[in-house]
Formats: C-alpha cells, sequence, structure tokens
C-alpha cells in the first residue's frame, strides 16, 4: 500500500467524526462537508511522517476551519434575513443511518444548534470540542490562539448560556412523539384551536425560517394561544404531512403536489410540544436530500 493509500484509508475512517465536529460548530451540511473536505486537501499536501496523531491533527484542522467559518459569519457587513433555523439532520421515520447517529450523538435537536449560533465563535468551538468531543482544554487552546485557563472560561460562559437557555431534550419514545405529532396535526386539519393548544406546551415556541424567498414568514412565536392562532392560519389541510426525523426526533415534511413547503421538527417534553423549528425557505428546501421518501 502507498503512503496516499494509506492517508486516504485513515482518513475515511475519520471522516464521519470529523464530519460530526463540524456540523456541531457551523449548523450547517454543506459548510461542514466543505471544512472536512478541506482536512483531506490539506493532508493530501502534508509530509504524513511528521503527523505523529492523525485523528488530532485532522480535527485541529477542521477545527480550525472553523473557526474562520465563524468568524466570517461574524464579520460580514450583511445581516441574515429574519430568523434562521440551522440545517437539520433529516432521517427516515424508521431510524437514522450509522452515520446520521454520529451527527447526533450527544445532540438536543435543533433547539441547541439554535442556541450554539449565538455563541461567539471561540466559545463555539471550546464547548463542542470539550463538552460534546471530550477533547481536554489543553489540546483546545492552540487551535484558538488561547491558553487553557482561558479556553476553560470560554466552554464554562458558553455552558452557562446554554443552560440559561433551558433546552430541553425530547421524550424518548419516537412512537409517543409522533402521537403528539399526530394530534397536532389532526387539531389544526378540524380547525380545533382548543385541541391544538392541549397538545402545546403553555410556553411553546415556534421558530420558522422563510429565508430570503420569504421574509415575511420569518417569525418566532411564544406561548399556546398564539402559536395555535398561527398555525390555524396557515395550515394546509389537505396536504400530505411525511413522517420523517429532524435531529433524531418526530418531525414532517409538508409537500403540495410532488413539492415540500415545509419542514418540521418537534420537541416534545412530557407528552407537550415545547418547540418547533419550521424551515419554508424553498431555496433551502430543495437543497435537503429528500429522496428517501420517494
Amino acid at each position: 500500500m502507498t503512503q496516499s493509500d494509506w492517508l486516504a484509508e485513515d482518513f475515511e475512517r475519520n471522516r464521519i467524526r470529523l464530519r460530526a465536529v463540524a456540523y456541531r460548530m457551523l449548523g450547517s451540511m454543506a459548510e461542514a462537508d466543505d471544512a472536512v473536505q478541506e482536512a483531506w486537501l490539506r493532508l493530501s499536501r502534508t509530509d504524513a511522517s511528521s503527523v505523529d496523531n492523525l485523528s488530532a491533527w485532522l480535527t485541529t484542522v477542521v477545527a480550525r476551519v472553523c473557526l474562520n467559518v465563524l468568524r466570517s459569519r461574524n464579520s460580514r457587513l450583511e445581516e441574515p434575513v429574519g430568523v434562521h433555523v440551522p440545517d437539520p439532520v433529516i432521517s427516515r421515520a424508521d431510524g437514522p443511518s450509522p452515520e446520521e447517529e454520529a451527527l447526533l450523538a450527544d445532540s438536543v435537536g435543533l433547539a441547541l444548534n439554535v442556541v450554539l449560533d449565538t455563541l461567539t465563535p471561540a466559545e463555539r468551538i471550546a464547548f463542542v470540542l470539550h463538552d460534546m468531543f471530550d477533547l481536554p482544554f489543553d489540546e483546545i487552546g492552540p487551535m484558538l490562539a488561547r491558553t487553557s485557563a482561558t479556553t476553560r472560561q470560554l466552554a464554562s460562559r458558553a455552558r452557562r448560556r446554554v443552560r440559561g437557555a433551558e433546552v430541553q431534550p425530547s421524550d424518548r419514545d419516537i412512537s409517543r412523539q409522533r402521537e403528539v405529532v399526530d394530534a397536532f396535526f389532526a387539531a389544526a386539519h378540524k380547525g380545533d384551536f382548543d385541541a391544538l393548544v392541549a397538545v402545546l406546551d403553555p410556553d411553546v415556541v415556534a421558530r420558522t425560517d422563510g429565508g430570503s424567498p420569504l421574509p415575511a414568514a420569518s417569525v418566532v412565536l411564544h406561548g399556546a394561544a398564539t402559536v395555535a392562532s398561527q398555525t390555524l392560519s396557515i395550515a394546509h389541510p389537505g396536504a400530505p404531512k411525511l413522517p420523517v426525523l429532524v435531529n433524531g426526533a418526530a418531525g414532517v415534511v409538508v409537500m403540495v403536489g410532488e413539492q415540500p413547503v415545509a419542514l418540521m421538527g418537534f420537541t416534545i417534553s412530557g407528552g407537550k410540544i415545547i418547540e418547533i423549528n419550521a424551515i419554508v425557505d424553498p431555496d433551502r428546501l430543495q437543497q435537503f436530500d429528500l429522496a428517501f421518501l420517494e
């Protein structure tokens, strides 16, 4: 086996983990894939004999690429349009693939990614690498050009913000989640306001991302009555709702004809919907790989 073959084989063994790291850091599947590809390009131009720990070396490269992407986002003059829902991991309703499971390990659905988007680039890198992937601070610090002590403080500050956001995981029983989601759509189909309110947590948050094509659709709503009223005003009673998993929790793709018009992910705790994250941006919907629904 040539050195090139060995590098390619070893890189492939690390690819899934690197993609998971990059996805958690960036909340974007396309950018995560770009970061992993950049790591491969840099590796292919590197003398492998100078790399003592390939896994650590690749993680460092991916982290630095992601840090640059996050800093670039923050330095842009233009502001993002409306509400942004991070890229979801969309899986078949009967369960995620092994690679999708790697992307979702220790995740708390889209709700966590929404909170991670509020962190500074350095906070996000420190938190993701330490709290989600168990890297020690003395390894993370050089990636950020910070001391271990400062990196520890960054992760601690990020941790407090995540806790302050009170991000909750969905109930573990997917079939029970699906029952609640089905009840939600049944109530919407019937126009039953009270039944809708009954499946919503009193403090439910509903976040909709319409992107540049539909800026008026981008909104964050709070409270069961408000969310129920909005749901009834925009419901597509006859549109099929195809069940999927969104970041490991119950979700649906809403179709009109053969076109997806909304992707909705639900966070359900104690049998109540506590958060809804929806993407209705037609450009983003076209980018998602929904071939498994056919």
